[in-house]
């Protein structure tokens, strides 16, 4: 186990995240209502470059105005290779930063991105006597940003979480999609010959790789992997296979893009009744061996390292918040 400890970031849960376009006032209207873990308005890729200024304007307005209870908000702001990105983060804290979560980053390339963020922040806050630190979200959809995933990962203590972008980093290597989050046909492989000719063909998952390196790279630096959306709103068994592919990786939630996804994604997502009991007993056995003085913690004639434990403390966490929040429904 190395000395190195992964530093811990704030807790909250983050089953489901909701995108609501900042541009369509009658969705920003109905976000409160949402049983979504996580809000997240979009000023970047569903804003038409005529409506920026406005969008920026009405969920400003909708921070100070609406109450979200007890959900996390977050807005996606414009790339920092746009002239709306610091306007974007300044209006948004100057005038609403009391109010915010989390701040989403698209299509980030380098730690330096984040750091550009950070130090905006942190004017920001420290000018307006904001107590509450905004927390960043990071999300990876391109080539670079997987290259340099671990450096962005550790860039800023404010991170929070990593999202993956499927429609964004397909554009940007040239993979070939039929659907946004789905898989691809053409994406398989042929058993060999049974003898008689006959083949079989296995689908595989175009996402794998990328999806399983921003999972590490979160781990590695605590931070909430997230996976993107599935766009096919009418096929849930589509959403359901892929979700699970993401939760069995790691990952703690995943982006949905109608409301029809943010029940499933909740129950996907909520500690099972075994996982919570499981990580209850590492907490227990931990506690038995600090009051024994023991020099380890063990489990069913296990060693329980402090990563399990961690993850046990997180586990146990994560289930008290789903219950409190599903409770006040």
């Amino acid at each position: 186990m190395s000395f190195t400890s992964i530093p811990s970031r704030t807790s909250r849960l983050n089953r489901s995240t909701l995108a609501v376009p900042g541009s369509k006032s009658r969705f920003i209207e109905k976000a409160p209502q949402s049983a979504a873990d996580v809000i997240f308005f979009d000023l970047e890729d569903s804003v038409p470059p005529d409506q920026k200024e406005q969008a920026r304007k009405n969920v400003i307005e909708a921070l100070n105005d609406l109450d979200f209870g007890n959900k996390s908000v977050s807005v996606r702001i414009n790339g920092l290779d746009t002239h709306y990105m610091y306007r974007d983060v300044v209006d948004l804290v100057e005038q609403a930063g009391n109010k915010l979560d989390l701040i989403l980053v698209p299509k980030v390339g380098t730690a330096a991105d984040i750091y550009a963020v950070d130090m905006l922040l942190t004017q920001i806050e420290k000018a307006k006597g904001i107590q509450k630190r905004i927390g960043i979200e990071m999300l990876v959809e391109t080539p670079l940003g997987i290259q340099n995933i671990y450096e962005i990962a550790g860039a800023s203590p404010r991170n929070e979480s990593m999202l993956f972008g499927s429609a964004d980093y397909a554009a940007s290597t040239g993979a070939q999609i039929t659907m946004i989050g789905g898989p691809n046909p053409d994406y398989h492989i042929l058993t060999n010959g049974d003898g008689t000719g006959g083949r079989e063909t296995h689908w595989g998952d175009m996402w794998h790789f990328t999806l399983a390196t921003l999972v590490a790279a979160a781990r590695a630096n605590g931070l909430r992997p997230i996976d993107g959306p599935f766009a096919d709103i009418k096929d849930l068994d589509g959403w359901m296979a892929s979700a699970k592919r993401a939760k069995v990786l790691g990952c703690e939630g995943k982006m949905v893009i109608h409301p029809s996804q943010i029940d499933l994604a909740n129950e996907l997502f909520k500690p099972s009744e075994a996982e919570v009991k499981h990580a209850e007993r590492i907490l227990e056995a931990m506690a038995i061996a600090e009051k024994e003085g023991a020099g380890a913690v063990t489990l069913d004639g296990k060693m329980i390292d402090i990563a399990s434990i961690h993850q046990a403390q997180n586990t146990v966490n994560k289930a008290a918040q789903a219950a409190a929040k599903d409770q006040s429904k």
